[in-house]
This record gives structure tokens, C-alpha cells and sequence, in this order.
């Protein structure tokens, strides 16, 4: 055979499981392993169960012990709503913790002028935290009805691997501002932790072959250890003494304020704060929020189920888990947080990277979650990790959530003209009508949305600045509108492929992946 006959270009045969998957939904890695990656798994969502605090709780007038009660909270509700949605939900090794896109609702909520007739700031906290918690309450009854009625899984049967693409695309590179960025705020460790998680997690295995996979499984924890440890060493040996107070925020090791601020012991419970409060213009402004949070843990799901080696989701099981997800957002106004849930991204990366897509390994990372939510000082500590480290953790987990966008591809016909034009119009507009919003922001002080009506204006900030969102929902009405009666297009979707999976029964392997524990599908059942 010749040289030229072996080299032959052949299409890479299509694949419907993810192949070189270690350990998939329904298998489990030992029990020592398992505890090992589920708290790899804690530690890579704590990055966004401190930022969105950090963020939110100085606009409500709260303090060090505010932001480390709030967090707690944070971790208590996210091991909880892990649990139901692994168990009842989609069944996917998907951690629901909180989301970004409840920062600009919460943050409107906090500065309202009514709240400045409080001058005590722990009751102008404890009243805007209500108003907060109203809004969730309420706004949750969206995907709760999506979810359980039904209304998501007709939504999703129109989806295609052509207009998910961009959703799954636009859900990790849409968080760009998180990576890099973040990490820039301390370059000096920031940079070593990016470095040292790509050697050990890429390039060592293939150097260094060993009989267990340690490098490729625990390349975050190793990774974390080391800089964190360097990061330590620099705020002893007084590196950043001199330096300016934001540069000692983000590099010291002492200055989140966490540790101090924790209780050693503390439940999080129902209703903390005090009876919720509700107002209209705040509910309408978490209800957008909600619904990107929705469409953002669709393209989650999606990804994870890739990630997880199963088959892709039927559309009867991504509403289950919309409602779920609903339920879960409920939870949250109900415990007393300002963030609505979410499948995290940075997770489902993680499933990537360590080959691990074990349900088992989420549900002990859940366990950890309600653990160090409850005993405080402790779990302050991990908390603690300066935040250029878990940008750093964010270029790499977020890229790969990315490539699950990618992945979709294959299904699709790449070599036609209205395949490239949905492809490229929607993840540039994805890209492109969020920066607009953002930079409109940053220049004038007002969204380009000015109607009159500052929740109608947030409504639409909130909305236009999801990349993900806003992909999704073009490629999603290219897709269905398209030259949608020419012959051709079917195919070139990939809904030829797609079409097996659309109802929960038409393939075999739905049962084994999806079905309900304890026969609960017996009285539950998908369609």
C-alpha cells in the first residue's frame, strides 16, 4: 500500500457517545478517587459562590461577616439543588450553583432609593436581601411551568446540532471576562496556575506514563495546592507590603476577609433574613434574569451529557431538568441569596478535563458543599484562594465547555453556504450585540435601552448581555426559518441525526442514562 493510499482523507466517522471517556454517568471510580474528585469539583465552583458576593454584597451595605453568611448560604443551597437535580432532574453530573447574570437584577435591587432611608447597614442589607428574595420566589415560577408543563420540551424538539452549536459555543466563551481578566489581577500567580494546570493536565501524561492517572485527574487540586501555596509565601515574606490596595486584595492570601467574618458553626435556614418583599418592577427583572439562566443550563446540560458519555438529552428530559432548575432558583429565594441557580460551566469543563463524568463524584462534591457551608472557619479557608488563581482554573474549564460547541459539528453539513452563514451571523452577534450593551454601560452610565422605565431598561441589559442568549436565539430562529422547505436542509441541520433523540423512547439508550431512580419513572414518564 502505498504511502499516498494511507494517507487518504476520509471524514472522521460520527460519533453519538463521546468516545475516550474513562468513566461515564452510571459508573463509578473507587471511593477514595471519588471523594478526591468530588472535592476537586467543590473547589472549582467556590470561584463563582465568592464572586458573585464579592460583587453584590458591599452595594447592599453588607460587611465581612455579610458576604461569608451569604456565601455559606450560597454553598448550602448549591449542595442541596446538586442533589435533587442529579437525583430527580436530568440525572446529569451537572452542579447547580449560583449564576453571573443575576449580578445586574440584584445589584439595581440593592441601590434603590428606597433603601437609603436605612442607616444601619445590617438592616439595609436584611431589606434589600427580602426584596431579592421575593423577586426569585416568584420569578422561579417561569421554568417550574416550562419545565413541568411541558413547554420546554416542546421548545427544545426544534432544536438542531446546528442551532445548539452556538449556544454551547457562546456559554463558555461568553464568560471571557472571568478567565483572563481575572487572572490579570495578579499576573504573578495568576500566570504560574494557568501554566502548571496545562503542563500537568496536557503535556506531562504524555511524557510521564504512569499506571494511575493522576496527572490528567487531579491536575486542578495539584495545581492549586502549589500556587497557593506560592501566593502564601509571597504575602509572608511581605511581596506585596507596599503595593496598592487592590493589588494586595487580589494577591495576598489574608485579605478576603472570609476567614474572620466566618462562624465556626452555622445552619443556613429558610427565611434568614426575614419575611420577603415583593415588588413588581424587581420580579419582571429576575424573571429575565431566570430565563437566560434557563437557556444557558440548557446548552450545561447539553454539554455535560457530551462530557458524561451518554447520549444527547431528549428533549423531555432537558424540561425536567428546566423544572428542576425552577424549584432550585426557589430554594435559593427561600434559604436568602442574590443569585438564582444555574448549571455551572466551570464544572461541566471540569468533566472534560478529568475524563470523570461519574454521577456519584457530583453527589459528593454536593456532600462537600453542605459540609463547609455548615462548618464556616473551615470552609473560609478554601474560599479564601485569591481569585486570579480561579481565573486562571477559568481559562482552561471554560475553553473546554466551549468545545463541546464544537463538537456538534460533526452532525452537520459544513460545507454549505446556509450551514456558515447561521454558524458565523449568530456567534458573532453573540459576541458582538453584548459588548455593545456593556460598553454603552461604561460609557454614558445608562443602558442603550432607555424607554422611561428603569425596569424595562434592566429587563433588556439583562437579556443583551448574554452572549449565549442571544447566539442561541438567532441560530435558533435562522435555523426553523431558513430555507426550511428546501430539501437539502434537514440534513444540513443535522435534525436527520438529531431526530432519535428528540422523543425520550425512540432510543434504547435514554432508559439506561435518564430514567428515575427507586421506579419513579413508572409514575413520572419521559416522552
Amino acid at each position: 500500500m502505498t504511502v499516498q493510499a494511507k494517507d487518504e482523507l476520509v471524514p472522521h466517522p460520527v460519533k453519538d457517545q463521546l468516545p475516550g471517556v474513562d468513566i461515564c454517568i452510571n459508573s463509578n471510580p473507587s471511593w477514595a478517587e471519588a471523594v478526591i474528585l468530588g472535592f476537586q469539583h467543590y473547589l472549582v465552583m467556590l470561584g463563582t459562590s465568592v464572586i458573585i458576593p464579592t460583587i453584590i454584597v458591599p452595594q447592599m451595605g453588607g460587611g465581612n461577616v455579610e458576604k461569608a453568611q451569604v456565601i455559606q448560604t450560597l454553598l448550602f443551597v448549591a449542595g442541596v439543588n446538586t442533589l435533587l437535580q442529579s437525583w430527580f432532574g436530568t440525572r446529569l453530573p451537572v452542579v447547580i450553583g449560583g449564576s453571573f447574570r443575576f449580578i445586574i437584577p440584584a445589584v439595581f435591587i440593592a441601590l434603590s432609593n428606597r433603601y437609603n432611608a436605612y442607616l444601619d447597614p445590617r438592616e439595609r442589607f436584611e431589606q434589600s436581601m427580602r426584596s431579592m428574595q421575593g423577586a426569585l420566589m416568584i420569578a422561579s415560577v417561569i421554568p417550574v411551568l416550562a419545565g413541568f408543563l411541558g413547554i420546554w420540551r416542546i421548545v427544545t424538539r426544534f432544536l438542531s446540532p446546528l442551532s445548539k452549536a452556538p449556544l454551547l459555543l457562546l456559554v463558555g466563551i461568553g464568560l471571557y471576562e472571568q478567565g483572563f481578566p481575572l487572572l490579570g489581577e495578579c499576573v504573578e500567580i495568576g500566570l504560574p496556575e494557568l501554566v502548571l494546570l496545562i503542563l500537568l493536565s496536557q503535556f506531562i501524561p504524555h511524557v510521564w506514563k504512569l499506571k494511575l492517572p493522576i496527572f490528567e485527574r487531579f491536575a486542578v487540586l495539584l495545581s492549586v495546592g502549589i500556587v497557593w501555596a506560592f501566593a502564601a509565601l509571597l504575602t509572608v515574606a511581605g511581596a506585596y507590603t507596599n503595593r496598592p490596595l487592590q493589588t494586595q486584595f487580589s494577591c495576598r492570601v489574608d485579605r478576603s476577609g472570609l476567614v474572620s467574618g466566618a462562624s465556626w458553626i452555622r445552619f443556613p435556614y429558610p427565611l434568614q433574613w426575614g419575611i420577603p418583599n415583593v415588588d413588581a418592577g424587581h420580579v419582571f427583572m429576575m424573571m429575565a434574569a431566570v430565563f437566560v439562566s434557563l437557556v444557558e443550563s440548557t446548552g450545561g446540560f447539553i454539554a455535560a451529557a457530551r462530557y458524561g458519555g451518554a447520549t444527547f438529552c431528549p428533549a423531555s428530559v432537558l424540561s425536567r431538568g428546566a423544572g428542576w432548575l425552577g424549584l432550585s432558583t426557589l430554594i435559593n429565594g427561600l434559604w436568602g441569596t442574590p443569585s438564582g441557580s444555574t448549571a455551572s460551566v466551570e464544572n461541566v469543563g471540569l468533566l472534560a478535563l478529568t475524563r470523570v463524568g461519574s454521577r456519584r463524584v457530583i453527589q459528593i462534591s454536593a456532600v462537600f458543599m453542605l459540609f463547609f457551608s455548615v462548618i464556616g472557619k473551615f470552609g473560609a479557608i478554601l474560599a479564601s484562594i485569591p481569585l486570579p488563581i480561579i481565573g486562571a482554573l477559568y481559562c482552561v474549564l471554560f475553553a473546554l465547555m466551549s468545545a463541546a460547541g464544537f463538537d456538534l459539528l460533526q452532525f452537520c453539513n459544513l460545507n454549505s453556504y446556509r450551514t456558515k452563514f447561521i454558524l458565523g451571523f449568530s456567534i458573532y452577534m453573540g459576541l458582538s450585540v453584548p459588548q455593545y450593551f456593556k460598553g454603552y454601560v461604561i460609557t454614558t452610565g445608562l443602558g442603550p435601552v432607555q424607554s422611561g422605565s428603569a425596569t424595562f431598561d434592566q429587563i433588556m441589559q439583562v437579556i443583551f448581555t448574554s452572549p449565549a442568549t442571544v447566539a442561541g436565539v438567532i441560530a435558533y430562529f435562522l435555523d426553523l426559518t431558513l430555507a426550511r422547505r428546501h430539501p437539502l436542509t434537514r440534513k444540513d441541520s443535522g435534525r436527520h441525526w438529531w431526530a432519535k433523540f428528540k422523543y425520550y423512547g425512540r432510543d434504547p439508550r435514554s432508559e439506561e442514562f435518564y430514567s428515575l431512580p427507586y421506579g419513579l419513572s413508572k409514575y413520572f414518564p419521559s416522552v
